[in-house]
């Protein structure tokens, strides 16, 4: 389970690193892809292929499911971790979420999300004020 936030410089050569703690449940292998709300996702490979199944049995004839398919598929990479434990965020990824210098690395239970910190702080801002009324619809979830 991935937890907590940690915010870490994006270098020259547009990589990040990923708190040590998140590795260790990485080692399996990952994969980093476009996520919502303007964030990329960071999958351990297990996840990966069971969210890939999943989206694969989506009705090709939906266009909702082509369209997610399209984004988190077609924009998927594997990556690797160098020997300080950084990953490269493709120019394309990076560009997507809008990451050029600082980042924060969040473990949200089953993934890792990489943020902008700017956009990040915008959307923790905006999210505070939503949180009640999202309980409240999340409660039949027994949550």
């Amino acid at each position: 389970m991935f937890i907590g936030q940690f915010e870490h410089a994006v270098d020259q050569k547009n990589r990040v690193a990923i708190p040590v703690k998140f590795r260790r449940s990485v080692k399996g292998g990952a994969v980093i892809t476009k996520g919502l709300d303007g964030c990329l996702f960071l999958f351990t490979a297990d996840k990966w292929q069971k969210m890939a199944q999943s989206i694969g049995q989506l009705p090709v004839t939906k266009s909702s499911a082509r369209v997610f398919a399209r984004l988190i598929l077609a924009s998927a990479q594997e990556v690797q971790f160098d020997k300080q434990g950084r990953i490269l965020l493709p120019q394309y990824l990076a560009k997507y979420a809008s990451i050029s210098r600082d980042a924060i690395v969040v473990g949200v239970y089953d993934r890792i999300e990489i943020w902008d910190k700017a956009r990040w702080n915008r959307g923790v801002e905006k999210d505070e004020g939503k949180v009640g009324k999202a309980v409240e619809e999340l409660s039949e979830f027994e949550i």
